[in-house]
């Protein structure tokens, strides 16, 4: 049995210390703020619950993946057990709603649902779409759980090869498909900046994910989004993990995490922090920022004095009208004249746990390290055409009664440069999961990452089956 000591406690540190607990080792989690989860947190405003962090759980097959290999490992610790100890999935007491739609996207005029509906302009081209892209899920899931170079991962390489052909990147890819309209283009491309960057920075493989995402659906906690964050929680208390929340990290070395509360002995270390940020303490100091950040956002969470008109959606996307102004200006840090809006409504209903509604707003922005507030020229900018776009009658603030904002500065103290919600931009092949990264190195054996500084692109199914693989990775080294 080994000494494990886990730092960062988001949802990739999470797993990991999960599947190291009830691999039988004993796993010290350090988390320097006073809550799990990450960018995952619960706020309360005006007596009502505020879910932060991702939105949509997508790719339900990596979660039942994660259950499965905690089974396997328990069950290979007790050979014989007394009496039948229950599954992960009981412990966990998770449970996801599917979504009637993946989202209602607005661009340039246009509105249109995922999947396409009947009688819509792109409709036909919708569907040979995702004729060929839906049927994608099983592979994705596989090489979202799956190291690269592990034979079971290639007949999915194989199939997701023989479709992209040399179109390597997502721009590459859907500008070759010429009978895509313009606008579905766009729609689809836009994706991408769930892993902070432009299509031209992505693999192909993000192109198929609206379209998979269509055919298996998006799901949410029910609860929540951060019903996942106490879910993971239960499972590593019943693996017998020791949380340890509020403790700063101040240095790691080979057989020691430091904080101002004290040394903990390990025979190995797992980080779930930014690489510039574990540099920082593997040195003792600051490393050299990174040259290229992926976008941050600006996160407004507000419980409303009344709801909002029928027919408007519960998760809806406003594009900019001019994408690629957008994707380079976050890639030269600098505010964009428009933004992409992510508008999540939570009417309130007897099964959610809110008497309010509520609304999630979440602006793309530049990882520039600032700090906003409603009545920035940026974000009053873009409430107002949000709320245009919507349909919305009159000023969206007029019905906010609370609000809490999150923004690049809150994001640079709890994670990355500059707020960057993915830290450094990679190079498009490393991006995704077609390649290895590199969850530890020669020089340092004992130390392995986990989480954003290297799972493959973003949203939760990556963060979860990177840490499943570099957990994997460790397992067989630790015996």
């Amino acid at each position: 049995m080994s000494r494990v000591v886990v730092v960062g406690g988001g949802i990739g540190g999470l797993t990991s210390a999960v599947l190291l607990g009830h691999a039988g080792h004993r796993v010290t989690l350090l988390e320097a703020a006073e809550h799990l989860g990450g960018k995952s947190r619960r706020l309360e405003a005006a007596g009502q619950r505020l879910d932060t962090g991702p939105s949509l759980f997508t790719f339900p097959g990596v979660w039942e993946e994660l259950l499965r290999r905690l089974d396997r490992l328990r069950d290979a610790r007790t050979a014989r057990p007394a009496a039948r100890a229950p599954r992960a999935a009981e412990t966990a007491g998770l449970e996801l709603e599917r979504l009637p739609a993946v989202g209602t996207y607005y661009y340039r005029g246009t509105r249109c649902e995922l999947p396409v509906p009947p009688g819509h302009p792109w409709h036909a081209a919708w569907n040979r779409f995702e004729a060929e892209h839906g049927v994608l899920g099983p592979d994705i899931t596989r090489l979202l759980t799956t190291d690269v170079l592990d034979r079971a991962a290639f007949p999915a390489l194989g199939r997701l090869g023989r479709l992209y052909g040399r179109r390597l990147t997502t721009r590459d890819y859907l500008d070759s498909l010429t009978w895509l309209p313009e606008g579905l283009r766009e729609v689809i491309a836009i994706h991408t900046l769930n892993a902070g960057v432009g299509p031209a920075r992505t693999p192909a493989l993000y192109a198929s994910m609206p379209a998979v995402m269509a055919r298996d659906g998006v799901w949410i906690p029910r609860g929540g989004v951060y019903e996942l964050v106490e879910a993971l929680q239960r499972l590593a208390v019943d693996a017998g993990v020791e949380l340890r929340t509020g403790e700063p990290v101040r240095s790691v070395t080979r057989r020691r995490v430091l904080t101002d509360r004290g040394a903990y002995p390990a025979d190995a270390v797992v980080s779930g922090v930014d690489a510039h940020r574990l540099d920082g303490l593997l040195a003792g100091r600051a490393g050299r920022a990174p040259r290229r950040l992926t976008c941050s956002a600006i996160a407004i969470y507000a419980v409303l004095d009344s709801e909002l008109p029928d027919g408007t959606p519960r998760h809806g996307v406003v594009l900019p009208d001019r994408p690629a102004d957008l994707y380079a200006d976050l890639e030269a840090g600098s505010e964009p004249e428009q933004t992409m809006a992510f508008a999540n409504h939570y009417p309130a209903h007897p099964g959610h746990p809110n008497s309010a509604a509520t609304l999630a707003l979440l602006l793309t922005a530049p990882a520039n390290g600032k700090s906003y507030a409603l009545e920035d020229p940026f974000v009053a900018r873009e409430l107002e055409r949000t709320a245009r776009v919507l349909g919305l009658p009159g000023p969206i603030t007029d019905r906010f009664r609370s609000t809490e904002i999150l923004d690049p500065a809150y994001f640079a103290a709890h994670g990355s440069e500059g707020g960057a919600l993915y830290g450094a931009v990679r190079p498009s092949w490393r991006s995704g999961p077609f390649h290895a990264p590199a969850h530890t190195s020669p020089l340092r054996p004992w130390l392995w990452r986990v989480g954003a500084s290297v799972h493959p692109g973003g949203g939760l199914p990556a963060v979860l089956g990177g840490a499943m693989i570099s957990t994997e990775k460790l397992l067989k080294r630790l015996g």
